[in-house]
């Protein structure tokens, strides 16, 4: 089975998406390639945080300052339900340009070990709230994943993978996907694509309907 996740790291949906998916995966022991692709929503964001978590979501969504904490306070409790550690309200909201050109380049270079990137890089912006915009912080997590420091370093101190980045959003964007997380899932002729995240159970039902091929095939087209 061939999957292909598209996730941006300030989107705490992508996270829990992603984690529950991996989760249904190992209970099913099955045998899955993996395929990022990078979807930046934040593309205003600086280097720097300007904006709490907080006050983005009050803005984004027209709410008050405290439903948009209640929000917040949610969502977490969410992630929580799923034993997954998390820490949103204290995210520093800055770029995930550079950490997706990363991630991007590890897809196609270094494929196998791209998964654990994206968790890495997760878990630094999610649970420990480091600003993934540096560079430094995203080197120290490339190499603690297997990848060069020299390689990190060029790609991320030169615009390398920005086209790449773009592209797959514009093909994201023409399919009519406008948001993350959203799971494509390929599987002997088969294909569903998942837009947002399922329940782990909803997730448990796709995957062994495509495995017993009652799914009916979802495309693009």
């Amino acid at each position: 089975m061939n999957i292909i996740y598209l996730i941006d790291f300030n989107c705490p949906y992508s996270y829990i998406g992603l984690k529950r998916l991996q989760k249904v995966i190992e209970s099913l022991k099955l045998d899955v390639e993996w395929e990022m692709k990078p979807f930046e929503l934040e593309t205003e964001a600086g280097k720097r945080p300007t904006i709490s978590t907080t006050e983005k979501y009050s803005e984004k969504f027209e709410l008050s300052p405290e439903d948009a904490s209640a929000k917040i306070a949610e969502i977490e409790e969410i992630a929580h339900e799923d034993g997954l550690e998390i820490n949103f309200k204290d995210m520093l909201l800055t770029s995930s340009k550079d950490a997706l050109r990363l991630t991007k380049y590890s897809q196609n270079m270094h494929p196998e070990i791209t998964l654990k990137l994206v968790e890495e890089i997760f878990y630094s912006n999610m649970v420990k709230n480091e600003n993934i915009a540096d560079i430094n912080v995203l080197t120290e997590i490339a190499i603690s994943c297997g990848l060069e420091e020299d390689d990190a370093k060029k790609i991320l101190e030169n615009n390398y993978y920005n086209i790449e980045c773009y592209l797959d959003k514009e093909e994201a964007l023409l399919h009519g996907i406008t948001a993350t997380p959203c799971f494509i899932l390929n599987h002997k002729g088969q294909r569903l694509i998942i837009p947002g995240t399922f329940t782990s159970e909803e997730f448990e039902t796709a995957l062994k309907d495509m495995i017993s091929g009652e799914m009916e095939n979802k495309t693009f087209v």
